[in-house]
């Protein structure tokens, strides 16, 4: 038998030992949820989409090692070491984990007189996570300290959950529409409360609807002091003039931005909602003052992120009925959904929202087509029906709608968030050194988006969980906790 010295035989058995110390830190509350934890595993005779937009590979081999892919190639070529556990993908597909970028922790609660949000920290971090899901942008905090400490509880392993990088509260000035969000006094305030939440753990900023100029711009110059970046969903303040003031990022798109509306004024959203919505009708998206605010857009470098989900909703008879949706719900909030959602169908020949969502599309299309940087998210607000995961799946199933092939929207959702975020070199796309943040999914999504709802295993740091299972943990919880 061959010897080796204490220092050799540790070198050797390394690979080993971290990937024990990884498994061994997560707890007996997420146990139950992992379906795969070798220390070395193969993905063997899938089809991979990696992200990249490049086409799709055929029967393909991944091996997992130490939590990150240790190699990828042809299945008749790729080497699998000995005392690797061995999965047969065949008809099925790995594609990144998602990178939801306007994933909130947080869901509307049913029979409210108020607008409020619950924190759902039991229900949408598994979620998100069975949904492929393996890093979120929270973008937007109504429980911040909550928000970090799931942060931490999930890096630690005592949570089954996607990375997430904690958006601070939302700077919004006066008007609030809900009395969690606390309105600012000035621009000192503005600059005062993002430095507070940096010391706290925030990583980056959300601005409001009724934030003024000055509140803005002094967000952003404390927020960029510090390395960070300020997102903002805006009706005070037009695009164009939020990226002059150094805004990193935009959300929603098209529906909410209020510098076309004939009678706006400077720094305050319009009295009428509706008609600013109304007045986007008329605008030609590749041509004129949409044209040129994209353009605008495009040399500042500034992102958009696209939530389609939501506004999916007040379109009438749109929103598939989804079985899974449902059956996550708690009952009341489930009926408070259906009774909605039926009343906006009950309006179709009033509604302007198939004309509006349809200008949406073209808008994100045309954005993408300029050079600009699109982003994924679901934004699980509104009135409901918006989940955590599957909301996320939607997304990319309505950027195939806009006109992006399979393909495409699968690297606006996986790709794209991870550049924006500055961790492209750690996930995003597959490829050797990177996070084995894997999502493994029956049938394929290249040639059928629908595909990517069928989830079956979602490895995160090379663990893989169960997605059934956190599913089922959570059934008939969203709208609670």
């Amino acid at each position: 038998m061959r010897k080796f010295s204490f220092p050799l035989l540790c070198f050797l058995l390394l690979p080993s030992l971290v990937w024990s110390q990884a498994a061994s830190k997560l707890s007996p509350r997420v146990r139950p949820f992992v379906r795969e934890d070798a220390p070395k595993i193969a993905l063997t005779h899938a089809r991979v989409i990696d992200g990249t937009g490049a086409a799709a590979r055929a029967d393909q081999t991944l091996l997992i090692e130490d939590g990150k892919i240790a190699a990828m190639g042809d299945a008749a070529t790729t080497k699998i070491p000995d005392g690797t556990k061995t999965l047969d993908l065949t008809d099925r597909t790995v594609i990144p984990g998602l990178v939801g970028m306007h994933d909130h922790m947080y869901y509307p609660s049913p029979g409210r007189s108020l607008p409020l949000y619950p924190e759902h920290a039991s229900s949408f971090p598994r979620l998100y996570l069975a949904g492929g899901v393996t890093s979120i942008r929270t973008t937007g905090s109504v429980e911040t300290y909550t928000d970090l400490e799931l942060k931490l509880a999930i890096d630690q392993g005592k949570m089954a959950g996607p990375r997430i990088h904690v958006t601070g509260p939302y700077p919004e000035g006066k008007g609030s529409f809900t009395p969690q969000m606390r309105q600012l006094t000035d621009a000192e305030d503005a600059r005062l409360t993002v430095e507070y939440w940096i010391a706290e753990g925030a990583t980056s900023f959300k601005a409001y609807m009724n934030i003024t100029p000055d509140e803005l711009a002094a967000a952003v110059n404390a927020a960029h002091a510090h390395g960070l970046k300020v997102t903002g969903h805006l009706c005070s303040i037009g695009f164009r003039e939020a990226a002059a003031l150094g805004i990193d990022d935009l959300e929603h798109g098209l529906f909410v931005d209020t510098e076309f509306f004939p009678g706006k004024n400077p720094g305050q959203c319009p009295d009428d909602p509706s008609a600013a919505e109304k007045s986007l009708l008329d605008l030609d998206i590749a041509a004129g003052p949409v044209r040129d605010m994209i353009r605008d857009l495009v040399a500042h470098h500034v992102a958009i992120t696209s939530t389609l989900p939501v506004f999916e909703t007040f379109v009438p008879n749109r929103a598939p009925l989804d079985a899974r949706v449902l059956d996550a719900m708690l009952p009341d909030a489930r009926i408070e959904y259906l009774e909605r959602r039926s009343s906006i169908s009950d309006h179709a020949a009033a509604s302007f929202w198939p004309a509006l969502f349809k200008k949406e599309l073209e808008f994100e299309r045309e954005f993408v087509k300029r050079g600009g940087s699109l982003l994924a998210g679901l934004d699980p607000t509104g009135y409901g029906g918006v989940i955590a995961g599957f909301g996320d799946q939607r997304e990319v199933e309505l950027l195939v709608e806009a006109g992006f092939t399979p393909l495409e929207a699968i690297h606006i959702a996986t790709s794209n968030g991870a550049e924006f975020l500055g961790e492209l070199d750690k996930i995003g796309t597959l490829a050797p050194g990177k996070a084995a943040d894997i999502v493994v999914v029956h049938g394929d999504p290249s040639a059928n988006i629908k595909d990517i709802e069928k989830v079956e295993i979602v490895f995160k740091d090379g663990v893989g969980y169960d997605s059934a299972k956190l599913i089922e943990s959570v059934r008939g919880q969203v709208g609670l906790h």
